[in-house]
């Protein structure tokens, strides 16, 4: 990897020129943070999620706990859950909680404290069907339910391998000494671990107790944790209230070492040394940089759990404990990418979150935007330009796949009921959600007057949910003399374009402070664009062995897009850079492979075998089995799959047999370069479509 230079300077400046609004100042230092009407937090008319089957308007909730025993044995978590309700409309006769065919409910039962009765009153109940991915839980409410008196809902159940719990087999794990279960729930997972109001629009508080085997350790996204060795009892405790989703359990062979004075790395034993030795003390140090930036780390801890390759997707942002999958600890830019925007996360998704999941980009974008902020403060403009670079060339290679009327591109998707929003959740959310933010940050006309406004929308909005309209009006508030400028109104940019528009971004931050370490690799790309290899002698200035990874990610997605290439042509690329991409990390790997597949260059077929042997995570196999299958080597593809099938996750064995043996498109993959972002991103259920090369997103999976 190439030296990070830490030069703490600005990173957007606009392609097209804005006018500027005035000198920096930040409004909440003055303590005059504009009003936004209603309240934090409070949309403008009744929200709609049609994810969920709750009736979760009719409530409030006050607080959520579990209470479960683990058994590996039969890969069975069972217990009870308490839901502490005020029903805030009159004449509620039923709660409606999102569930899943996976979950068998036993009893349900409520008291209704202050009410006189001391013994609980045992409800009736009816399980409906809602989408293929939930179902509806009907519960009967007795009459002493009334609006804003307190009832306590006990719900007893068992569930087992639904979408959002996965059980590792010991062969499945990095040590192959014992099981570990993990759950994922973004976005509409966790609907399998327990009945909820499964929508971003409710936080609340939660607490835990989890009863495991011995030499088994549980770590839950919670603030407090104990533990009694006697009983082989873990109790945590969540005290900031938070969304269905982010709640997230691993269990486990788990061990740790210190990071920093707030942050621990988690991890299997035989992986923890290579984890803290990667990470050093570089998450204080992030932290560090992003509270300058936007306030107080609100989350107290701020750990990090290592995962084996069957975790779905590559990194997920639950509160007080990442979890990020190990297979990243290959590329050490790519994990700093995955781990910062995960941290970014704590202000921008789980501290304020979007109130529905048609406008995931309210975390995702903003998230990358910091992200890409805490980047540049650390290690200088330039190389935030070139990561940004990697993303937003994705980015309109996936439009130039669609077509700019698709309507997946929106910032502002709307849902059909009945459709998975996992299934949405693609580059636009992040890459264009960025340019917007970066838009507006341009607007402000100085990115550290920009930063205060985040600071102060941080405060303003803290563990509320929102919709875009808050941001948008909070942000005219903010700066006056833009709203007197009708600066939403703006003809080619206007707010409500960016949002509900398809098509590119209609604005881009101005890239060219990264074109020290860009120029080279287009200059690159060029001498090899030719019919014709270029000479060798041209190519002795180019050192490859001094690039960083993303200069060769980079390189290399320009090259596929080029692909396929004359086979001389192929073979000089061959002869060059092989050997050197060989012992690289695996995001390099994976796109030279890709390119050795889609031109067809069968002496470089026994590298794609290797790492297709050593590799069982779905960003690294569905690429590479997808461009296998779309070419001339299935058959390859198939005797590679029989001889690994076995390590594979029964999740991604089924998406790599839909792959391989069912007739038509089984997969999403459109031709381009693997991308790995930062994501997230949900886990998918075990019918779910494979992940696509062309946009394998880190803390979201499209296919999930």
């Amino acid at each position: 990897m190439a030296e990070l230079h830490q030069t703490p300077t600005s990173l957007c400046c606009c392609r097209k020129s804005l006018p500027v609004s005035g000198a920096p100042r930040c409004v909440g230092d003055s303590g005059s943070r504009p009003s936004v009407g209603p309240g934090p937090g409070t949309p403008r008319c009744p929200l709609v999620d049609v994810a969920s089957a709750s009736n979760f308007r009719c409530f409030q909730l006050r607080h959520l706990h579990l209470d479960l025993r683990l058994n590996f044995a039969v890969k069975e978590m069972s217990g009870w859950m308490v839901l502490d309700l005020v029903p805030v409309q009159p004449g509620v006769q039923t709660l409606v909680l999102d569930s899943h065919p996976s979950l068998l409910i036993q009893s349900i039962d409520c008291k209704v404290p202050g009410s006189g009765q001391e013994e609980p009153v045992s409800l009736t109940y009816r399980v409906d069907p809602f989408t293929d991915y939930g179902s509806s839980l009907n519960i009967t409410l007795p009459s002493a339910v009334k609006p804003g008196r307190l009832i306590q809902i006990t719900v007893r159940y068992t569930t087992t391998d639904g979408p959002a719990i996965w059980w590792l087999d010991s062969e499945l794990t990095c040590g192959q000494s014992r099981p570990l279960v993990f759950t994922q729930g973004h976005s509409v997972c966790n609907r399998s671990f327990f009945p909820c109001f499964d929508t971003p629009a409710v936080k609340s508080t939660y607490t835990a107790t989890v009863r495991v085997p011995d030499g088994v350790t549980v770590l839950m996204s919670a603030s407090r944790s104990s533990f009694s060795k006697e009983d082989r009892v873990f109790q945590f405790s969540m005290e900031f209230p938070v969304p269905s989703y982010l709640v997230a359990l691993v269990a486990g062979e788990l061990q740790h070492v210190d990071v920093g004075p707030r942050s621990r790395v988690w991890a299997e034993p035989c992986l923890l040394s290579c984890a803290v030795k990667k990470l050093g003390g570089s998450v204080e140090r992030w932290l560090g940089v992003a509270e300058e930036l936007f306030g107080p780390y609100l989350w107290g801890r701020c750990d990090i759990v290592f995962l084996p390759p069957s975790f779905p997707i590559v990194a997920m942002e639950n509160p007080c404990l990442t979890f990020i999958i190990a297979s990243i600890l290959e590329s050490s830019e790519f994990l700093l990418i995955d781990v910062v925007h995960e941290i970014a996360h704590g202000w921008f998704g789980n501290a304020v979150t979007n109130a529905t999941w048609e406008e995931m980009w309210l975390s995702e974008g903003l998230a990358t935007y910091a992200q890409r902020r805490i980047t540049t403060e650390a290690y200088g403009e330039a190389f935030t330009c070139l990561e940004t670079a990697v993303r937003l060339d994705a980015l309109h290679r996936q439009l130039r796949l669609l077509g700019d009327n698709n309507p997946v591109s929106k910032l502002q998707v709307k849902f059909e009921p009945g459709v998975n929003p996992s299934s949405l959740m693609n580059l636009f959310t992040y890459e264009k959600g960025f340019c917007f933010v970066a838009y507006l940050s341009e607007l402000s006309g100085d990115v550290r007057r920009f930063d205060c406004f985040l600071r102060d929308y941080i405060s303003e909005f803290k563990f509320k949910s929102v919709v875009a309209q808050d941001l948008i009006d909070y942000f005219l508030r903010y700066f006056p003399e833009l709203m007197d400028a009708a600066v939403s109104q703006r003809e080619g940019l206007e707010f409500e374009r960016w949002l509900s528009g398809s098509g590119p971004p209609l604005f881009e931050p101005d890239l060219s402070a990264g074109g020290a370490l860009t120029r080279p690799v287009q200059d690159l790309c060029d001498l090899w664009r030719s019919r014709e290899a270029p000479d060798l002698k041209t190519l002795e200035s180019f050192d490859l062995s001094a690039w960083s990874t993303f200069q060769i990610v980079l390189f290399l997605d320009r090259m596929l897009d080029l692909s396929p290439l004359p086979q001389d042509v192929m073979a000089s690329l061959s002869g060059c850079y092989s050997s050197l991409f060989d012992g690289l990390n695996a995001e390099v790997q994976i796109r030279w492979l890709q390119m050795v597949v889609r031109n067809s260059f069968y002496p470089e077929l026994p590298r794609v075998r290797a790492f297709l042997h050593k590799h069982t995570s779905r960003m690294y196999t569905v690429p590479l089995y997808d461009d296998l299958v779309a070419g001339v080597m299935k058959c390859v593809a198939v005797e590679i799959f029989n001889q690994t099938q076995r390590r594979l996750h029964p999740n991604l064995r089924r998406t790599l047999q839909q792959i391989l043996f069912q007739p038509g498109p089984a997969s999403t993959n459109q031709n381009g370069p693997a991308l790995s972002i930062v994501p997230p991103s949900p886990s998918p259920s075990p019918s779910t479509q494979p992940q696509p090369a062309a946009v394998a997103l880190r803390d979201v999976n499209v296919s999930a």
